[in-house]
């Protein structure tokens, strides 16, 4: 008599259980449940942007939700990233942050509103463009090797570094230095 009332028990426990998994199922929401909006923090137009637009529209198709872009321009690309960081973390506020905003940012404002690697989490890579450094033809170093020493030895005859060429949105689009003496 003892097995037919432990198995009963098993068999009502395990309903329970599946129970509560489905019951919670159909209150979960299907994502995503309204539009999202993408922050782009650059002005339209730039590079950030158009890369923004055509991801989004290939995102909307696939997500079945409309995506509406929101730039939001100023210092670098922090004041989009700022709007980002503060949005509700629910998912339908991202943005299209990139080398400036979640790199060079955070050695160029010491009291950035936010940290990219604890505010932030990534969805995914967009685009991916090499960068690279340029000088004169007559510069002293030839390699990346010599031009770390000879920065380091003359770093007090270098007074400039420019970091995109005509858009200043997309500083891994190109990357010039020049160094005047």
């Amino acid at each position: 008599m003892k097995r037919p009332h432990r198995r009963r028990f098993l068999r009502l426990a395990a309903g329970v259980a599946v129970l509560s998994v489905a019951s919670q199922m159909a209150t979960a929401q299907m994502y995503p449940s309204r539009p999202i909006t993408m922050i782009v923090p650059f002005p339209a137009g730039g590079g950030t942007d158009v890369t923004a637009r055509i991801v989004s529209e290939h995102m909307s198709r696939a997500l079945g939700q409309q995506i509406i872009i929101e730039n939001i321009a100023g210092a670098g690309g922090t004041t989009g990233s700022t709007r980002a960081m503060r949005a509700n973390p629910d998912g339908h506020t991202i943005e299209t942050g990139q080398m400036g905003t979640h790199a060079t940012a955070v050695a160029l404002y010491p009291n950035l509103a936010y940290k990219p690697d604890v505010d932030f989490a990534p969805i995914g890579l967009v685009i991916s463009v090499p960068v690279a450094i340029v000088a004169r033809r007559d510069f002293p170093s030839k390699d990346l090797k010599e031009f770390v020493a000879y920065v380091k030895g003359n770093a007090q005859k270098l007074n400039i570094a420019h970091a995109a060429l005509a858009q200043s949105d997309s500083p891994a689009v190109y990357c010039s230095i020049r160094f005047l003496a």
